[in-house]
């Protein structure tokens, strides 16, 4: 992870102590069940306790120099804790493999990460909608391929954003259930050594759903929908990012991140005012995408496991989570704090001549008679002088004197189709569906 683009809460999930604090509770509670069963005796699991009642301090360098020697991080980890708790500690582990511990360790990580996400999305969902309620009759101009095409108004912009990340609010739930894992299987999955019971034990304390079939490891698909949920959300974050980036540039100007006090655009020119977060969010995305890609790789792992999958899963796991964090809450700022330009907007949508209200005129005159392939032709002949004016020529008045569309609409209902708030009559019915 990069410390300039991590927020304190996620980061902490994914430090050494804090997963090493996992394993012992994953360790500490199978050997409880295992002391249940009769298959350790009680007492293990009682000084294991009785040692993390005392709150100890995990050391992580002397965790580190013993697996310098054995190479293996949860032999090194169990080693150490024996020499905390001593003897009694010898009956931690019983019939289960490392895999147990890692993988349901992931499991525990990412639910709890999903669980930041999702307070994430639910502050963005609360500025988008503050600012769509304020602009929800802001006019302004729809563009399709980048050109103008009919009014809409800047809250429905926003109305769309909230219902997609509304969206995402929901895949993250479904990512949460579908990762929230616990494996306590043993040596390939079959519980020879391990009872059913501990696992279902481990599970249940740690708020994880038990494996149904596990081989050594989690199956890796639940990992590959989980990564590509982050990466479908990171996607929404630039689809808002670009449109932000776009209604900033110099010749529109409809809407711009907030400028600070003492803020500076460029070490050359003084007058610039950049889209830097926005653009910075659309690198974020990139990244977040790119981690989806190896999760769909480590899914076909060899016969009942291999480790191709652990490396990457180091990477991703905290990389893929940590930005995403921060994604969200910087999207988050940017959207309670944008400015925004009625004015501009609405300069804007009147810098065509009106053409953006052809499609109204094309069909008053199908309604009057015209066939729409004449229609089409009437309209568009006009609409094309507009065009190569720069919009310095005025649509209305073109069709006005035009005799053959004179022929089919007065001036007064050439003049009603060149109503903006026309454009706006289902706003509400819009966001009753968005917002209700």
């Amino acid at each position: 992870m990069v410390p300039r683009y991590a927020r304190p809460q996620m980061t902490a999930l994914w430090e050494p102590e804090a997963k090493y604090r996992i394993w012992f509770e994953i360790e500490a509670h199978a050997t409880e069940k295992l002391g249940e069963l009769g298959v350790v005796p009680p007492s293990a699991a009682k000084a294991l306790w009785n040692w993390w009642a005392t709150d100890p301090k995990i050391d992580v360098e002397a965790i580190d120099a013993i697996e310098a020697v054995t190479k293996h991080d949860v032999i090194a980890f169990l080693t150490w804790v024996a020499e905390q708790v001593g003897g009694e500690a010898r009956f931690m582990h019983q019939g289960m493999t490392s895999s147990d511990v890692l993988d349901t360790t992931l499991s525990v990580q990412l639910a709890r990460a999903t669980d930041i996400l999702i307070d994430d999305v639910d502050a963005l969902l609360a500025a988008i909608k503050t600012r769509a309620m304020e602009h929800k009759y802001t006019p302004t101009i729809g563009r399709s391929h980048g050109i103008h095409a009919e009014p809409v108004t800047f809250g429905l912009k926003l109305a769309q954003a909230y219902a997609e990340f509304a969206r995402c609010r929901t895949r993250l739930l479904a990512a949460r259930a579908e990762i929230a894992t616990c494996a306590i299987s043993g040596a390939v999955g079959t519980f020879a050594n391990v009872d059913p019971a501990v696992e279902a034990h481990v599970a249940e304390e740690l708020g994880l759903a038990i494996e149904p079939v596990s081989t050594q490891v989690i199956p890796r698909d639940r990992h590959a929908m989980y990564f590509s949920t982050l990466a479908v959300v990171a996607g929404s974050i630039e689809r808002l990012a670009v449109e932000i980036r776009h209604l900033q540039r110099t010749e529109v100007l409809e809407a711009e991140e907030y400028f600070s006090p003492g803020q500076k655009g460029s070490s050359a020119m003084p007058h610039k005012r950049n889209p830097i977060l926005t653009e910075n969010l659309t690198g974020q995305a990139r990244m977040i995408r790119a981690y989806a890609l190896p999760a769909l790789e480590n899914v076909a792992l060899w016969h009942e496991r291999d480790i191709s999958h652990s490396s990457v899963e180091r990477f991703i796991g905290p990389d893929a989570t940590v930005t995403l964090d921060f994604a969200l809450a910087r999207l988050t700022g940017v959207v309670e704090k944008l400015l925004i330009y009625p004015e501009r907007m609405l300069k804007n949508l009147d810098s065509m001549g009106g053409l953006v209200h052809s499609q109204r005129v094309l069909l008053a005159l199908t309604q009057a008679g015209v066939s729409r392939e004449d229609a089409y032709r009437l309209v568009q002949r006009n609409a094309m002088k507009v065009w190569e004016s720069s919009g310095s020529l005025s649509l209305l008045d073109l069709l006005k004197a035009d005799p053959d569309v004179t022929a089919a609409l007065s001036p007064a209902e050439l003049e009603e189709k060149f109503d903006l708030a026309y454009h706006f009559a289902h706003v509400d019915t819009i966001f009753a569906r968005v917002f209700a």
